[in-house]
């Protein structure tokens, strides 16, 4: 088994995301625009963080950002801050704007 070089060993693993979910106003039918838009974030980081859908912890303050204005009416965009840690967990936390 190869040794892994010390310069590509990650040990936590932090990044800015900006997510589209424009796609979550026009899929699914209007009552289920928000628990879309949460599995929408949930695979947009699963995918770029290369990371397992289960191990994705979403911060309530993402959730009821998303949910704010009811389950209908979804913002277009979303800024967060996801981070992995060594043991595979990612934590995926709302951007503060401004």
């Amino acid at each position: 088994m190869a040794k892994t070089p010390e310069s590509r060993r990650v040990e936590e693993l932090e990044r800015e995301f900006v997510i589209p979910l424009r796609a979550s106003r026009h899929q699914p039918s209007r009552r289920r625009r928000a628990g879309h838009a949460l599995e929408t974030v949930r695979r947009y980081v699963t995918r770029h963080m290369k990371g397992r859908s289960e191990d994705v912890w979403i911060d309530p303050r993402l959730n009821e950002h998303i949910w704010e204005r009811g389950i209908q009416h979804i913002p277009s965009t979303v800024r967060v801050k996801a981070i992995r840690f060594e043991d595979g967990l990612i934590e995926v936390d709302l951007l503060e704007t401004g």
